[in-house]
């Protein structure tokens, strides 16, 4: 992956914006899958503008729980969406056609040991991502029920 002040991702975010709506329109049919991985839209508020945004990402099933990782392809910064999430109470997610409020937290190291290999199974670019991430270690966000 590029880093993080890459124009590339510019186009990556614009990309991104079809795919919210492709999958809104199919309820998650299209759109709703990456490699072995499910996908699911994260509603977000921006910490500093404020503005509110919508993200594709791949999680896991824990439970109850719906699992994330800020990955952002093993650059050099977590993505933006994870300051947000983390700064909020509650986000809002969409898995298929249904929507979740759920609270955010950081997977503490002995969950993130048992959880990261989940992703790698799910779709194998994120061994490459932890391998691309160098000192970084990518945060694993479990969104538990609220």
């Amino acid at each position: 992956m590029p880093p993080s002040s890459s124009p590339w991702w510019k186009a990556f975010f614009a990309m991104a914006k079809v795919h919210v709506a492709v999958y809104r329109a199919t309820g998650g049919r299209v759109g709703g899958t990456l490699a072995d991985g499910r996908l699911l839209l994260l509603h977000h508020v921006g910490r500093k503008s404020g503005t509110e945004r919508v993200t594709p990402i791949l999680f896991v099933p824990d439970g109850d729980a719906l699992v994330i990782a800020a990955s952002k392809g093993g650059t050099d910064r977590n993505p933006a969406w994870y300051y947000n999430l983390m700064a909020a109470p509650t986000a809002t997610v969409e898995v298929g056609r249904e929507r979740r409020v759920v609270r955010p937290r950081e997977a503490d190291a002995e969950e993130r040991a048992v959880l990261w290999p989940r992703f790698v199974a799910a779709n194998k670019a994120f061994a490459d991502y932890e391998r691309h991430a160098g000192e970084r270690t990518i945060p694993v966000v479990v969104l538990d029920p609220a």
